[in-house]
């Protein structure tokens, strides 16, 4: 079939002798052929890999960005005075500092109300006390809703300027950039709380509350997209490290957002990345991975792949380029603010289209 036969030499009964003969011949003609095979097998596993988990459509921002306009040079202002409140004034904000947690509902809660929409609160309770999403309602023509959220809590000791301030001030500015645009679906800005430990995958953490009442209603949801992350960002070649084995796939330098999915909400990956590139200028990358791969599920996304929800993190990626990450010094000053502009203009790409066009389901192709 394809390879030359090898002739064994004679085996002699009782020889073993021969019988090692004859295994040495029987793995000199069997080495070559099945090694080539195994590479080939493996080329393919790699080849797969790439066309299903890391090849995106559309090409990936490089260059010299631009300078901002004036519309983008007001929203970065807005970006910052964000985090310097939310990082600074406010500070450490989750269930031991439960005074900052409200003040920070109080504080997003009055930033969509002056835009124009109206909020709503989705109470839930943490150890014996209230607390709230915040729920800020963009409505379209027709279709499920498109989600769009971030985490208001900090771990303790942190005050998280960019996990995940940097989230919440991309969600209020992204909000605003979206106001009044006819979309076809609906979009539902949500700030969640108690994303942090201890509470991720329990009934007080806000994503799941909110994803399991939408499933209890029978509400579809067309999408969810987490903002987790997203201001941290740097030129410095081997600034971005991976989890094994996408190291061997992406980009060692962390000047980039990410969106990350799981092989279900690959379809909808492919959307925001697509549309994100035809109109950012920042440079992304993108996945679609088995959930296998722990970290690709660590924010509020991880809460709708409950429910059948196609959902993605929008992110920096976190610890994998920060040292500040979940320290002290997470603070406003670390932020990149025109970079952090740049996402948010993307990102309004990205959401017009997953609203406007045809619904996105799971792909269980």
């Amino acid at each position: 079939m394809g390879i030359t036969p090898t002739i064994l030499p004679p085996l002699s009964v009782g020889s073993i002798a021969g019988l090692a003969a004859a295994v040495r011949a029987l793995a000199t003609m069997t080495a070559v052929p099945w090694l080539i095979a195994g590479c080939a097998c493996v080329l393919g596993v790699i080849a797969g890999f790439v066309v299903f988990v890391v090849h995106m459509p559309g090409r990936s921002f490089a260059g010299t960005p631009r300078p901002l306009s004036t519309d983008e040079q007001q929203t970065r202002e807005r970006l910052e005075s964000h985090l310097t409140h939310l990082a600074g004034t406010i500070g450490e904000r989750n269930m031991r500092q439960y005074a900052a947690l409200d003040d920070t509902r109080g504080y997003i809660t009055a930033a969509f109300t002056e835009m124009g929409y109206r909020v709503h609160q989705e109470s839930l309770s943490a150890r014996g006390r209230s607390v709230s999403n915040i729920v800020a309602a963009h409505h379209g023509t027709c279709g499920p809703a498109v989600v769009v959220g971030a985490h208001y809590d900090t771990v303790p000791g942190s005050p998280g300027a960019n996990d995940n301030g940097s989230g919440v001030a991309g969600l209020l500015e992204l909000a605003r950039t979206l106001y009044g645009r006819p979309q076809a679906a609906s979009v539902r800005f949500v700030a969640f709380v108690n994303e942090e430990e201890p509470y991720f995958g329990t009934a007080a953490m806000g994503s799941l509350h909110h994803a399991r009442e939408a499933e209890r209603r029978g509400e579809t949801i067309r999408a969810m997209l987490a903002l987790e992350t997203i201001g941290y960002y740097s030129q410095q070649p081997g600034s971005q490290a991976y989890p094994v084995p996408l190291k061997w796939f992406y980009p060692r330098t962390g000047n980039f957002i990410g969106f990350v999915g799981n092989m279900r909400s690959r379809r909808l990956v492919h959307t925001a990345v697509a549309a994100f590139r035809n109109a950012a200028t920042i440079p992304s990358e993108g996945i679609a991975a088995p959930e296998l791969i722990r970290d690709i599920g660590r924010s509020d996304h991880w809460s709708f792949w409950q429910t059948g929800v196609p959902a993605l993190m929008v992110t920096d990626t976190a610890n994998f380029r920060y040292r500040q990450y979940h320290g002290a010094d997470d603070t406003a000053d670390i932020i990149d603010y025109d970079s952090l502009t740049r996402v948010v203009y993307g990102l309004a790409a990205s959401v017009a289209a997953i609203a406007s066009g045809p619904a996105i389901c799971p792909d269980n192709s």
